[in-house]
Parts: structure tokens; C-alpha cells; sequence
């Protein structure tokens, strides 16, 4: 009985923080001249159906809030958020939470400035 508790506990241990991990979810964004390009995947590579895109500037303020498309994406047109310092992604899709850190360099980089 004492071996089968022990042989449980030590199961658990290794179960439950693989459980943690295996939907993490992941954040990218790209950026053109245009728009920021926003992707959320699960570790699984499956795309949440559903989740709300979060932008804000370099100070922590919120610019704009976008609903997550079905296919786990979003953009974000460049016009409609003052970038100059930066733009923090934030995507929360009710029980998981990323974010994407885009520099003033990136957006400089990629609109060929």
C-alpha cells in the first residue's frame, strides 16, 4: 500500500507540471509599414477559437482592445495606435495569456527606415 502511494505521488509530480505546459500558449507579431500582424497559438499548434488582443504603448497604456479571430490571429493597423515607443501585444484567451514585445527597431527595420 505504501509503494502503490509513493509510486501515485510520484506520478503526480511529473503529470501535473507537464498539465501546466501543455496548452501554454504562444504570441507572435510581425510587422510592415501597414500593420502589426498578431498570432496566438497552443503548444499543440492548435489556434484559441476565441481571446481578446490587447495593445499598449511603451508606457503600459492601453491603445486599442481587438477580439482574437477564429484562427487564432489578428492585425492591427499601424494608423490606428501611436507605435513611436513601441507597442506591447498582450493576448488573453480566458484561462491563458502571452504577449509579444515589438521595438521601435522592428517597425523601423521592416518599413525599410
Amino acid at each position: 500500500m505504501i509503494r502503490v502511494r509513493v509510486l501515485c505521488g510520484a506520478l503526480l509530480a511529473l503529470v501535473v507540471p507537464a498539465l501546466a505546459v501543455a496548452h501554454q500558449l504562444t504570441v507572435f507579431a510581425s510587422v510592415d509599414c501597414e500593420a502589426v500582424t498578431v498570432e496566438a497559438k497552443f503548444s499543440s499548434g492548435k489556434a484559441p477559437v476565441t481571446g481578446e488582443v490587447r495593445v499598449l504603448d511603451a508606457e503600459n497604456a492601453l491603445l486599442a482592445t481587438l477580439a482574437l479571430e477564429s484562427d487564432g490571429t489578428q492585425r492591427v493597423p499601424l494608423d490606428s495606435v501611436d507605435h513611436a515607443g513601441g507597442l506591447v501585444i498582450e493576448v488573453n484567451t480566458g484561462s491563458h495569456e502571452g504577449y509579444w514585445i515589438v521595438t521601435p527597431d522592428d517597425i523601423a527595420r521592416n518599413c525599410g527606415s
